[in-house]
């Protein structure tokens, strides 16, 4: 009988509390959603990352939270999904986007960084761009803010209740992910006003 493929979710975010509620930490606020929903513990903590292990799809998934600050988070992910024996095919990372619009998600099967640290700290550390990503839409600085004091910053409370929508409905994405593959999940919501 084959072994069972292991995939590896993770969000991208900043530790600690001073980052709670932060526009860079939509992919923090995705996973805790995700774990929370499917009945997954993130307790455990391994290269500087807390992850637990789980199952969403009929997928053995485990959900990562790297503690590395945005910019470093790649060697974390890279550890885990090394010692997992994870291919990098089978990572899904879930990162704020300034380039969509607040609570709008937006599904990528590969590419560059697009300017965002995170990623880029991910690709030096994989070696790869071929891993697929859930962009979290947080809009982009319309007034004075510069772009890292923009993404350091809260949600207003005019945008709380879109973004905790955003949250709600990217189970529905990253599960589509899992069940139907990436590229009937792009077909199924990439199009769609509502997501």
């Amino acid at each position: 009988m084959a072994e069972q493929t292991t995939y590896l979710l993770a969000g991208l975010g900043n530790p600690g509390k001073a980052y709670l509620s932060t526009r860079h930490n939509a992919g923090f606020m995705v996973i805790d959603h995700i774990a929370s929903s499917c009945s997954m513990e993130i307790s455990k903590t391994k290269f500087n990352a807390n992850y637990g292990t789980g199952i969403i799809a009929g997928k053995k998934i485990i959900i990562v939270k790297p503690m590395a600050f945005m910019n470093k988070s790649g060697y974390p992910v890279f550890s885990l999904a090394k010692y997992f024996k994870i291919e990098t095919k089978h990572i899904l990372i879930v990162h704020d986007d300034m380039d969509i619009d607040i609570g709008k998600l937006k599904i990528k099967k590969k590419g560059g960084d697009g300017g965002h640290k995170g990623l880029r700290s991910l690709i030096a550390s994989l070696g790869s761009k071929e891993f697929c990503r859930l962009r979290f839409g947080i809009g982009r600085a319309k007034l004075h803010y510069d772009a890292a004091g923009y993404v350091l910053g809260k949600f207003s409370p005019q945008e709380k209740p879109i973004v905790e929508k955003a949250v709600a409905r990217s189970k529905e994405v990253i599960i589509s992910i899992f069940s139907a593959g990436v590229d009937a999940a792009m077909n199924s919501f990439n199009g769609r006003t509502d997501f």
